[in-house]
């Protein structure tokens, strides 16, 4: 069977079935193939997301965060690495080309948020917004979910933490500044490469490497505290980008940095090897063998304490690296505690206004 080319502005050639189906498509070769004709990119599709909560919780030792909104499920930016592709599943869909064209959002997501904040028994603790998959995606320029559910947060007083590889959040350091001067807000930029064209394969309707430096200079110039995410960090692909990456980060206003190494739950080790065989034949196995090294001889270790960082040699030199390179540009402020005592719960629907 010939292998697909990639899609022009698509980051998987691949759109295998879901793992929960009954039955598994093959493909194969027929001969009918119109030799010479390029295939024609698939359009986006938009599918609305019921949900009676958009609040996500977690107990995870290796996130800084016990709770999330993700106002979109899959995503346009087609990074090939995405370890939210394989969610796509629950929904009936390919974590492949589905996860980037069948796109579910949450239209009453904001009044949903007002109604949870509301609810006598929430706890105010920091929202991580737009984790599993970006919120600042293409397609939010058009419905502003994203937008919506800031206007919540800054009406509460409710502290969000973002990670974003999009320079459309541009758009809303009104409400991100209004956030940051209650110490409520911190906005960290995914940046992967300073390589266009490798970003281009990797994420290829994501923001450029210089657009999104660009983003994190205008928060910053707004008083938005920014920070670096080089993630994933890929072995023999652009992990020799750590340090450049970083000082980059710091000269748009970047005060924290950190990494996540690549990490391939589930259908996703089979598509990200694609990827890599489309694009880097002459490293492919290159890259894969230094993974298995990282991940105690498989290419997905899903333990906590060890998923995000790797284990053995390259592991340890990684984290050296890091640790040296945010010392030496000032990244190596601890993390921001945001403020949680602002919080001002909105009135339930219909209920009789606070006497104080």
């Amino acid at each position: 069977m010939k292998r697909p080319i990639p899609l022009q502005g698509r980051g998987s050639r691949l759109n295998p079935d879901t793992r929960f189906a009954d039955w598994q498509r093959a493909a194969f070769d027929d001969g009918w193939d119109a030799a010479g004709d390029a295939p024609v990119p698939p359009p986006t599709v938009l599918m609305v997301d019921t949900a009676r909560s958009v609040i996500c919780r977690n107990t995870s030792p290796d996130v800084p965060f016990s709770q999330s909104i993700n106002p979109y499920k899959g995503c346009e930016h087609g990074c090939s690495y995405c370890f939210a592709r394989p969610g796509h599943a629950y929904l009936g869909l390919s974590p492949g080309l589905d996860f980037e064209t069948h796109i579910a959002w949450k239209p009453d997501a904001a009044a949903v948020l007002r109604r949870e904040l509301a609810a006598p028994g929430y706890r105010c603790a920091p929202i991580a917004l737009g984790i599993n998959t970006d919120g600042w995606q293409p397609l939010e320029r058009r419905l502003g979910l994203s937008r919506q559910l800031l206007h919540v947060l800054a009406e509460t007083r409710h502290p969000v933490s973002i990670v974003t590889k999009s320079a459309l959040i541009e758009r809303d350091a009104d409400l991100l500044a209004d956030l940051a001067r209650d110490d409520l807000v911190q906005v960290m930029f995914s940046i992967t490469t300073l390589d266009p064209d490798l970003a281009r394969r990797m994420e290829p309707r994501a923001a450029s490497p210089a657009r999104r430096l660009a983003a994190m200079d205008c928060l910053r110039r707004a008083g938005v505290p920014v920070g670096v995410l080089c993630a994933p960090l890929i072995p023999a692909l652009n992990d020799h980008e750590l340090e450049g990456v970083l000082a980059a980060a710091k000269g748009a206003g970047a005060e924290t940095a950190g990494y996540v190494l690549l990490r391939l739950p589930r259908e996703l080790q089979a598509l990200f090897t694609d990827w890599l065989q489309a694009h880097f034949p002459d490293r492919a196995a290159h890259v894969l063998s230094l993974l298995r090294q990282l991940r105690g001889g498989k290419l997905n270790d899903p333990r906590f304490g060890h998923r995000m960082r790797g284990q053995g040699v390259l592991a340890d030199l990684y984290s050296q690296r890091l640790a040296r390179a945010r010392q030496r540009l000032g990244l190596d402020r601890p993390r921001r505690t945001l403020n949680t005592g602002a919080f001002r719960p909105p009135a339930p629907d219909g209920a009789q206004l606070r006497l104080f």
